[in-house]
């Protein structure tokens, strides 16, 4: 007679599961294929350069829509920073130092401490900077410290350090493609991935990087509250549909001593040995009621 299946109790952990083993890329291939996705993305900036009417036109819109969904003004977040000189230096420098150098190191070490991850990471920022490069071609967009209806100025101009010269139509840099912000939706994602990837209950601290972020690229002038919300929207799309790698089972331990004197042990409970000769298994009585005992008591 065959043997019924065992069924094996799942044991469950509080704690976090890393992805399941993946193979890291070779960084001869990953290498290069990342410069170049980078520099396809900044060649494709400067193809949407040069379209200053229309950059001009979309930061009227964009100016009264957010006064139309009463979206706090840009120009007070930049007045109270600028009540301490060390203040909006420092966001100087957070905005033009932190930006690119953060996702290179965020990069490099997603490639050497979590592989399971970096490929997920990778198709993420792949398709988020893929869009807002489409964007940028779309919607050209002149950032408040360009834009004289916002009664900005160019924080970087006037305490340093200065990120942009004066906008010409053949510059390198186009300074027009600021719908959507890479510098929030970038800083963004890097605290999601850090978080799902990372099992350290500090690791909500990254957090604080896409606040800092947000705060920054609006206190200088460089970005509306728009730009950073559709970035953060366009994240948001790319996440539904590219999902962080799934759980591995965690590995079997040993038993543990105060479960199996409590009689549960955590690893596969033993299977009751087969019959032999086909008989069907001896089970032990059912242990009488204290009613039932008394009942059998008085017909003896």
């Amino acid at each position: 007679m065959p043997s019924a299946p065992v069924l094996k109790r799942p044991h469950l952990t509080g704690k976090r599961e890393r992805p399941a083993a993946s193979p890291r890329p070779a960084l001869i291939r990953e290498l290069p294929l990342v410069i170049a996705l980078y520099m396809a993305y900044k060649f494709g900036r400067r193809a949407a350069n040069g379209q200053f009417d229309d950059a001009y036109e979309n930061a009227t819109r964009v100016w009264d829509l957010e006064r139309a969904l009463r979206l706090p003004s840009e120009a007070w977040v930049q007045d109270l920073a600028m009540n301490s000189e060390t203040l909006i230096r420092a966001i100087n420098v957070y905005y033009a130092t932190v930006h690119f150098p953060a996702m290179v190191v965020f990069l490099v070490w997603m490639y050497w401490r979590r592989p399971g991850h970096y490929l997920w990471v990778r198709w993420v920022l792949t398709w988020l900077t893929g869009a807002a490069l489409v964007l940028h071609l779309l919607v050209p967009l002149a950032p408040p410290r360009l834009f004289a209806g916002a009664g900005m100025v160019d924080t970087g101009v006037l305490y340093g350090p200065a990120v942009y010269d004066k906008p010409e139509p053949d510059s390198m840099a186009n300074q027009f493609a600021a719908m959507p912000s890479l510098h929030v939706g970038w800083a963004v994602f890097i605290a999601v991935a850090l978080v799902v990837s990372c099992r350290s209950r500090l690791r909500w601290l990254w957090l604080i990087h896409p606040a800092i972020t947000l705060v920054a690229v609006v206190a200088t002038a460089h970005h509306y509250w728009l730009d950073g919300l559709v970035a953060c929207a366009i994240l948001a799309a790319v996440l539904a549909v590219l999902r962080p790698p799934l759980k591995a089972p965690a590995p079997d331990r040993a038993p543990d001593p105060e479960e199996e004197r409590a009689g549960d042990p955590a690893g596969e409970r033993a299977a009751a040995p087969e019959p032999t000769g086909g008989s069907a298994p001896a089970t032990a009585p059912e242990p009488l009621t204290p009613r039932a005992a008394h009942l059998a008591r008085r017909k003896t």
